[in-house]
C-alpha cells in the first residue's frame, strides 16, 4: 500500500514537492490515507501535511511538532530536505513516533523562483495579515490560514509543542547555519533545543529582542511553542543544492520524527555561540540613509564609532564595543526592518 500512497495523497504527482508546485494555485479538498503500519496522513491544504502516528505508539520524547519551509519561495533546500523526509515515510522507511504538522508556506512563490510575490510573509503573523494594506492579497489569506492550522493542531496535541521554521538566506553570512530565538518576557533557552541545534550542525543563536510578526514569532507567543528560525545556507534555485550540506538537520528532525532520543555528548561537547540584538534598524523614510555595502555578509562586525545609518534627527553608530550586523537589506518599505545589529552575549 505504501508504494501507492503517493498516487493517492499526491493525485498523479510522485512526491509532496511536485503535487505543491503542481496545484500551487489551487483549492484542494482535504485527502487522507492511512499507511499499513497506522499512520495517518492528512492533506489538509496544497503544501500542508498532518501526520499522526497511530493510537498506543510510544512518543518517547512526549511532543507535537510543526516544521515549516518555503515561506520564502527561493528558499527551496529546505523544501527539498522535507521533501525527502515524507518520501521516506511513505516508502516505510521508519515509523513516525509523534503527531507532526509539516508546512510548504508560499507554492505561487516557489513555483516563481520568487522570495514573495506581493509582501513578505514571514511579516504577516501574529495577526499582521489583518491589517488593511493587505486587505485581500493572497500570501495574507495565506498566513491567516496557516495561523489557524497551527492553532488546530496545537489544541488536538496538548503536549509539549516545538516549530522549527527552516529558511536559507539571500545573502553570504559569515556563519552559515544559525538560528533566531523569537522573543518571549522570561523565557530561556532549554537545553534540549540547543543540543537539537548542535545535532543539526547549527552553532549559532541569536536572541530576539522583541516580539515581531513572523512565524515562529506567532508560534512562540500565541501557541507557547519553542519556536526558532533556523538559516541554514545560501539561497538557490530548485535542484542545484548540495543537499550534503543540511545532512545535519535532516538527520536531526527524522531523529525527533522517530522519537528517539538525542546522541549522546562528547567529552567535551560543542556549545552554541549566542547573541543577542542591540538595535533594530528601520527605514524612517525620505532620508534614511543606510551605510552598510549591499553586498555585506551576514555576521559582519563594526568596530566602536562606525556610523551604521542617519537621518536629518538621528544618527546611529557603534559605541563601546564593537557590533556585528545580520540581515541588512536597504530595499525594504518604510517602517520595515533593515538590519540588526547583535553583540556576542
Amino acid at each position: 500500500m505504501t508504494k501507492n500512497a503517493p498516487k493517492h495523497l499526491f493525485d498523479a504527482n510522485p512526491d509532496w514537492l511536485s503535487h505543491t508546485l503542481a496545484n500551487a494555485t489551487s483549492n484542494l479538498a482535504e485527502s487522507n490515507i492511512t499507511l499499513s503500519d497506522g499512520t495517518r496522513i492528512s492533506r489538509q491544504a496544497v503544501g500542508v501535511l498532518n501526520l499522526t502516528p497511530p493510537a498506543g505508539r510510544a512518543n518517547p520524547n512526549q511532543e507535537a511538532l510543526i516544521v515549516s519551509a518555503g515561506i520564502h519561495g527561493n528558499e527551496t533546500a529546505p523544501i527539498e530536505v522535507l521533501n525527502a523526509l515524507v518520501s521516506e515515510l511513505l516508502n516505510e522507511e521508519w515509523q513516525l513516533a509523534c503527531p507532526l504538522l509539516l508546512i510548504l508556506g508560499n507554492p505561487p512563490a516557489m513555483v516563481a523562483g520568487q522570495r514573495f510575490l506581493e509582501v513578505n510573509l514571514n511579516r504577516l503573523f501574529n495577526g499582521a495579515h489583518a491589517y488593511p494594506e493587505y486587505d485581500e492579497l493572497s500570501e495574507a489569506a495565506r498566513a491567516q490560514f496557516l495561523e489557524e492550522a497551527c492553532r488546530q493542531f496545537a489544541m488536538a496535541h496538548p503536549q509539549a509543542l516545538s516549530h522549527y521554521d527552516l529558511h536559507t538566506a539571500i545573502r553570504p553570512s559569515r556563519r552559515e547555519k544559525f538560528a533566531l530565538y523569537p522573543f518571549v518576557s522570561g523565557r530561556q533557552v532549554p537545553q534540549a533545543q540547543c543540543d537539537f541545534l548542535l545535532e543539526a550542525e547549527v552553532e549559532t543563536l541569536l536572541l530576539q529582542h522583541k516580539a515581531g510578526t513572523t512565524f515562529s514569532s506567532f508560534s512562540s507567543s500565541v501557541l507557547g511553542a519553542e519556536s526558532f528560525t533556523v538559516e541554514l545556507g545560501k539561497v538557490r534555485p530548485f535542484g542545484e543544492n548540495e543537499l550534503t550540506r543540511f545532512a545535519g538537520i535532516k538527520k536531526a528532525l527524522r531523529r525527533r520524527f522517530r522519537g528517539e532520543t538525542c546522541p549522546e555528548k562528547q567529552p567535551q561537547p560543542e556549545s552554541l555561540t549566542v547573541f543577542e540584538v542591540v538595535h533594530e534598524i528601520l527605514n524612517t523614510g525620505k532620508n534614511f540613509r543606510f551605510h552598510i555595502p549591499d553586498d555585506v555578509a551576514n555576521f559582519t562586525e563594526y568596530p566602536p564609532g562606525t556610523v551604521i545609518w542617519e537621518n536629518d534627527i538621528t544618527r546611529y553608530k557603534v559605541e563601546a564595543s564593537p557590533q556585528a550586523i545580520v540581515f541588512p537589506n536597504r530595499d525594504v518599505p518604510v517602517g520595515q526592518r533593515v538590519g540588526l545589529m547583535i553583540r556576542p552575549r
